[in-house]
């Protein structure tokens, strides 16, 4: 018969005789700590695993995973360097070139700060999924050459 050394020990001490019930309460006290510390590693790695993968996906699917950008900020002839990153790097899924600034939007008494950033509305989607999280409109409404503006929730209110 299969026993293993674990299991026999811990029984043995579980079921110890009338005048060593002070090591029972012990034994099954301590086995009682490690079962619940196990649960609550258990639960907390799998909590924390599901937080990355949401963490992943919406910080990653709103910010770009890499820039590139010229001296002092700006970059001239982006299309040329889009081709050389096209041509040079086969596992580049999408590029889109994006324009980013700060400023301060106000309502009334309410001023915020915010950062502001201009996108060509037909590249977007290839690199970012901000459309599929627009509770109004669509980025298709964004016509080249016009002023629009997306507001997050948070200033939105």
């Amino acid at each position: 018969m299969f026993r293993p050394l674990e299991l026999f020990v811990g029984l043995r001490y579980i079921r110890a005789k009338r005048r060593n019930q002070f090591i029972s309460f012990i034994s099954f006290s301590s086995m009682l700590g490690i079962a619940l510390g196990v649960t609550a590693l258990i639960t907390v790695l799998s909590v924390m695993n599901g937080f990355v993968t949401e963490l992943r996906e919406r910080i990653l699917g709103m910010a770009s995973h890499v820039t590139i950008s010229g001296y002092e900020g700006e970059l001239k002839d982006w299309r040329n360097v889009a081709d050389q990153v096209l041509a040079s790097q086969p596992r580049v899924e999408g590029l889109a070139p994006y324009i980013r600034s700060e400023g301060m939007l106000t309502f009334g008494q309410e001023v915020s700060g915010t950062i502001i950033r201009g996108v060509s509305p037909s590249d977007e989607p290839q690199v970012s999924n901000v459309w599929e999280n627009m509770l109004q409109g669509q980025l298709s409404d964004l016509k080249q050459g016009e002023y629009n503006i997306i507001l997050g929730k948070g200033l939105a209110i």
